[in-house]
């Protein structure tokens, strides 16, 4: 399997670098260096950005948008997009409910939704876990009875993320209670303005509200807002999830993060002398870059081996960079923390005689905190080892 780039290949990569370069806000760009969170206004004009060059829905069908880039070409865009750095477009919409639109539901919902997904006209956000639904997702209690042209939406969601700034959200809910738990559940979509929704937010340990939790009470929703067949959303869930999983891996983050970390260490001194030129430091970024590139020549292969599973059914081995992929995303904001130090404090300030070229690093901290978290959105880690055990293993 040649897993090397073609000149091709390496042409195309240096227009997308050159395009980062020059069109990435210098103030959305600032920010992700120093780990900041983006505004709604920040995510919106640069999704609008890449939507008027082409490229905000680069990995669709091109009758939907797309751009018809092969697999190694959407892997290029992608991780020079992370490295840039720059934001990826709402992934609620382009690479969750997008593909799941374009795949699944009919020609109306596609013709409406698709476009303003690309130009981000509606943010959408994603209803799928509940308390108690969490890993164990199928057991979810949201339930919607048919009642004419509509259904009748009662339930709660929690950890909804960006739902504060969301137009629509698109659930699970349980459409048929005698089915067993997989069987009954269909996939719908609703309008966030409906009358009976209320969203609260959730503080998360890193002092943010990115998150929330949203309930229904007696919402009415159009049966024309059914995605595909009734009690097939779970299959539908699947594939969302499977696409989600194979982009958590997100090399491009990592390898841009190292750099930082690297950049830094070589300034900053503890015990008078640079933290780069500590031997224990040392070592322990060999060998989260180790097993950076062991995850990077993973993630090749499996878009080497993109579409030969089928129709709908992405690469079980998505699960093995969910994994990897989420505990090296940790692992680099404990070394920007030991890098960084004290000054990691989470606060807005260092107080009186710090060093205001430093205050940036404020952030450090809530990153660190906010990043615990990789590991359990998208499926835990643990029930990403059971699909490998069964869809890969064989066991």
């Amino acid at each position: 399997m040649d897993l090397s780039f073609s000149k091709e290949e390496i042409a195309f990569r240096d227009e997308v670098r050159t395009f980062f370069k020059e069109s990435v806000p210098a103030s959305t760009r600032q920010k992700m260096e120093e780990g900041r969170h983006l505004s709604k206004d920040d995510l919106v004009n640069w999704q609008r950005i890449l939507n008027k060059k082409g490229w905000a829905v680069s990995h669709w069908p091109k009758e939907y948008g797309g751009t018809g880039w092969t697999p190694a070409q959407q892997y290029i865009f992608n991780e020079e997009m992370q490295m840039a750095p720059a934001p990826s477009p709402l992934p609620f919409g382009v690479s969750m409910v997008g593909p799941v639109i374009y795949t699944f539901a009919n020609d109306a919902q596609k013709k409406y939704f698709l476009p303003r997904i690309a130009n981000i006209d509606d943010w959408w956000c994603q209803g799928f876990s509940e308390p108690g639904s969490g890993s164990d997702l199928a057991s979810l209690k949201t339930t919607a009875k048919k009642k004419g042209d509509v259904y009748i939406v009662n339930g709660q969601k929690t950890w909804t993320t960006l739902a504060q700034y969301a137009d629509w959200i698109f659930c699970l809910c349980r459409t048929d209670p005698t089915a067993k738990k997989q069987s009954g559940i269909s996939f719908i979509l609703i309008d966030m303005k409906s009358r009976g929704i209320t969203v609260r937010p959730i503080q998360t340990i890193d002092g943010s509200h990115e998150v929330n939790e949203v309930f229904f009470d007696d919402v009415e929703v159009p049966v024309t807002n059914l995605v595909g067949e009734e009690n097939k959303g779970w299959d539908y869930a699947k594939f969302l999830l499977g696409n989600e999983r194979t982009g958590i891996a997100r090399v491009g983050v990592s390898k841009e993060r190292i750099r930082r970390i690297k950049e830094l260490a070589g300034k900053i001194e503890s015990g008078g002398k640079p933290v780069l030129q500590d031997q224990r430091f040392r070592e322990k970024l060999a060998s989260v870059e180790i097993e950076l590139k062991a995850l990077e020549l993973t993630q090749l292969r499996v878009v080497a081996n993109e579409g030969k599973h089928g129709k709908g059914k992405p690469d079980p081995a998505s699960s093995i960079l969910k994994i990897k992929g989420s505990e090296i995303q940790q692992a680099t904001t404990e070394l920007m923390m030991e890098v960084i130090g004290p000054f990691a404090a989470p606060y807005e300030t260092h107080g009186e005689g710090s060093n205001e070229e430093m205050d940036w690093t404020s952030q450090i901290a809530p990153s660190y905190f906010n990043n615990r978290k990789v590991s359990i959105y998208g499926g835990s880690n643990e029930i990403q080892r059971n699909i490998i055990t069964k869809a890969v293993l064989g066991l």
